[in-house]
């Protein structure tokens, strides 16, 4: 069965890293550069020239364009240096900021549909999670603590500061939408408001195992396999993997062959492939250690639950009841389509987060 939802847990043995990282470490840590915050965060000359006290502009030509860029018109590249990680990602627009977090097997690119056009409205920051697209692939950490959402929310922070922006409105997909979980409970004052899009709960999935949510998430179980098992098979066969049993067709339609060749690039990398495992891995250990801790705390801010009416998601739980144990203020949708609805529905997807944001 082809999951209508991408989601992968984690908890293996320990990893002998030096076989996937190696040299793709060394040339990731290597190629970043200082770190960079924007003024107004436009594109035009005079707004680049005037950033505000305490921040340092972005200079014209600072990063060389790059093709993917013309998916993100208007944006610029960006790599900000966090206190463990090198996170790269694309800002632009005006207005007030807005993180969008991507999902698994992706990067910020998955945003290409969507963040333009929300850029009219707010300064938009798309990020890579740690390990994922271009961004750095920090050391595993003991019990996979180096890939536990809370590291990886703590990135996004440290980005969004750094960028001048001490509070922000926050939008995840996915993995994106776990980190944005465990943001809103560990930075409650950073956040405005949050959405997740086709996830409940980490805790309530593994707390809730049955045979249709092991088949439709059977990644979930593999992913987290002793290293090098699921990053030799999956490696092996990186394309197959993402064009069958992961995108379907919308590669070439929904998701552009400039699109995908990104996320195949990520996939068909050692280093990257071990660190997405390494996401999933946490999420079975040290992230459900994280959760119960917390399990009696709740989301304060307005959060917005969206899924794919014909997704795992909807098939398998009741999305909205089950947030709303988690928040104090929660409202909810369905969107037509399956898990990937952000890029194979983003008319509908758009105009879901932009009432919500806007509200």
């Amino acid at each position: 069965m082809v999951p209508d939802d991408n989601e992968v847990a984690a908890s293996g043995g320990e990893t002998d890293r030096r076989h996937f990282l190696g040299t793709s470490l060394a040339l990731l840590v290597g190629s970043a550069v200082s770190p960079v915050a924007v003024g107004a965060l436009s594109t035009s000359a005079s707004s680049v020239s005037s950033a505000k006290p305490g921040q340092i502009a972005i200079p014209p030509g600072a990063f060389p364009r790059r093709p993917t860029l013309d998916l993100f018109p208007g944006f610029e590249e960006i790599r900000i240096e966090t206190s463990e990680a090198t996170i790269a990602g694309v800002v632009g627009g005006s207005g007030p900021p807005l993180l969008l977090l991507h999902g698994y097997p992706q990067s910020h690119l998955e945003w290409h549909h969507i963040a333009p056009r929300l850029a009219e409205r707010f300064t938009v920051v798309a990020t890579d999670l740690r390990g994922y697209g271009s961004s750095s692939v920090p050391p595993d950490g003991e019990e996979h603590l180096g890939y536990s959402k809370r590291a990886m929310a703590r990135d996004q922070v440290e980005v969004m500061e750094k960028l001048g922006f001490d509070r922000f409105a926050l939008v995840g997909h996915d993995r994106g939408g776990r980190v944005a979980h465990r943001l809103t409970l560990d930075y409650p004052d950073r956040v405005e408001r949050v959405a997740v899009l086709d996830i409940v709960p980490t805790l309530h999935l593994y707390r809730n195992v049955t045979k249709e949510f092991a088949t439709s998430y059977y990644h979930w179980f593999f992913l987290i396999q002793r290293a090098p098992v699921p990053e030799t098979l999956y490696g092996s066969n990186a394309d197959f993997v993402l064009r069958s049993t992961l995108f379907g067709g919308l590669v070439g339609g929904a998701i552009p062959d400039e699109v995908y060749a990104g996320y195949l690039r990520a996939f068909s990398d050692p280093a990257s492939l071990h660190a997405m495992c390494e996401d999933y891995r946490a999420g079975a250990g040290i992230d459900l250690v994280h959760d119960e801790a917390d399990l009696d705390r709740r989301i304060h801010c307005p959060l917005f639950a969206l899924w794919g009416a014909s997704g795992a998601m909807a098939r398998l739980y009741d999305v909205l009841a089950i947030w709303r144990e988690r928040g104090t203020d929660v409202r909810g949708a369905a969107i037509p389509g399956g898990h990937w609805f952000p890029e194979a529905n983003p008319e509908e997807t758009f105009a879901a987060l932009s009432e919500f944001l806007s509200s």
